[in-house]
């Protein structure tokens, strides 16, 4: 009885800390503080290399090339690399024409597919910039994004700086309106991890800089790369920062099909490096091991922790009707998708039931992640989300 008890408020406990305590602590440690570091003067800012993957992405590359050409970068000192990963509409040819027009521009066209990871590995390698950009196709710059992304690399300790990835086209319906809202959070709380210590959880993927000198090729068949670049460079004793100021917009999801692939795919990827990483747990320099466990690890282990205190309260409910009635709770939270789904269809809409469906959603995309984990990672060839829906 003791011991279903504890896996009960263990498990809850756990699941509240990674989701609403962890993040309170760090708003409550941060204060009113701001990201500290010397910053480049205009003469001094190195030369870049953007990097980018692209698979059949006719309708947004000619428009994301043109953001990053409009930059207010300074002159010279910027590249362009793309990665063709055997586009089969326009994007190739988008690319040429491109290419044609911009010196400063090189194209590879990759015959077979290659995945994002081995594309990004293949530019780097090729890049002269003492800093990378590596950005999506569908992630637009804006004017500034470039110059904020590297001016603090001027600290010699920093190697790694996110964007903040502003979302676009939010839709009332479908689940556009919780990604926003999930995504915002999140830069809220990597924010907080880079001022405490500069020891920021993962990039948002979209559009973040790392040092060259610090980037660590991605390994085959790994499926998330910039969480592996991220943890490769806190692994060196370097700082990961998100700089709050380097904005970039992506469209986000409106389909909880779509999301729902994306996540699992995510979740197998997080399970890869965590294995990877799990040494960082043990390191209390800069806060990393507190960040990864409170931040990563824990929630990473929220579908599991669901079970126990699910199955913990139905055991504990025979004989006590307060665990009974959270059994019955639980039970509800585990069906809302299903409820959510039927109020949709007959026009009822309720913003909160939407959040809690999308959240239940989610971490069984997790607990599907890690099942395709567990099977063996046979490819990291990827299929573009499919953003732009009605």
């Amino acid at each position: 009885m003791i011991a279903l008890q504890l896996i009960f408020w263990i498990g809850l406990f756990l699941v509240l800390y990674t989701y609403w305590f962890f993040p309170l602590i760090l708003k409550a440690l941060a204060g009113q503080r701001s990201i500290r570091a010397r910053s480049y003067k205009p003469e001094e800012f190195p030369v870049i290399s953007v990097l980018m993957a692209a698979y059949n992405e006719e309708k947004v590359i000619d428009e994301k090339i043109g953001t990053v050409l409009r930059s207010s970068y300074p002159e010279g000192k910027m590249e362009i690399l793309v990665g063709s990963d055997a586009s089969t509409d326009r994007t190739n040819e988008i690319l040429e024409k491109r290419r044609k027009s911009c010196p400063a521009m090189k194209l590879f066209l990759f015959e077979t597919r290659t995945g994002k990871p081995g594309i990004i590995n293949r530019l780097a390698s090729e890049a002269r910039g003492e800093i990378l950009v590596i950005t999506d196709a569908n992630v637009m710059l804006e004017q500034d994004t470039l110059f904020e992304l590297v001016r603090f690399f001027k600290e010699e300790s920093i190697s790694l700086v996110d964007s903040r990835m502003i979302s676009t086209g939010v839709r009332e319906g479908g689940i556009s309106l919780q990604e926003q809202y999930y995504s915002s959070r999140e830069v809220r709380v990597k924010h907080l991890e880079s001022v405490l210590w500069g020891s920021m959880m993962g990039p948002s993927g979209g559009c973040y800089a790392v040092r060259k000198s610090a980037y660590t090729p991605v390994p085959d068949r790994l499926l998330v790369d910039d969480f592996f670049i991220n943890m490769s460079v806190l692994a060196q004793g370097a700082s990961c920062i998100s700089n709050l100021q380097a904005r970039a917009r992506e469209d986000v999801s409106n389909s909880s099909r779509e999301e729902f692939r994306r996540k699992k795919r995510i979740s197998a990827g997080n399970y890869q490096n965590l294995f990877r990483f799990l040494f960082l747990l043990f390191r209390s320099r800069k806060g990393v091991g507190f960040c990864f466990l409170s931040h990563k690890l824990i929630r990473w282990l929220v579908p599991f922790l669901a079970m126990g205190t699910l199955s913990a309260s139905l055991l504990l409910g025979r004989t006590s009707l307060p665990y009974f009635l959270a059994f019955l709770l639980q039970f509800l939270l585990l069906l809302s998708p299903v409820i959510d789904h039927i109020l949709r269809k007959i026009r009822i809409q309720s913003l909160p039931l939407h959040f809690i469906s999308h959240f239940v959603l989610m971490n069984m995309a997790m607990l599907a992640g890690f099942f395709r984990f567990a099977g063996g990672i046979k490819s990291n060839v990827w299929q573009p989300t499919k953003r732009y829906q009605d």
